[in-house]
């Protein structure tokens, strides 16, 4: 089963993270699919860059979101074309 998961990066005490798809019984920071966003719980305000078609094409495919990242997509909606 595949995952919209976070993926840690970034130095101790320091997290950045990347949202990948990945097989779920992969480890954490284990080779992904493909990777479709980024987070940093950091800055002022956090920084959320998320490429919705994608998240979007493999939810239709099968992926499903982490609590987490289903959060960060639903407070962080695709922007909307003129």
């Amino acid at each position: 089963m595949l995952m919209i998961r976070l993926a840690r990066f970034g130095a101790k005490k320091k997290p950045f993270y990347r949202v990948v798809v990945i097989q779920k019984e992969r480890a954490r920071d284990s080779r992904n699919l493909e990777v479709v966003g980024n987070y940093n719980p950091l800055t002022t305000p956090e920084t959320v860059n998320l490429v919705h078609d994608r998240i979007e094409h493999w939810v239709k495919n099968g992926a499903q979101m982490s609590e987490t990242v289903a959060r960060l997509v639903k407070n962080h909606p695709a922007p909307v074309a003129a």
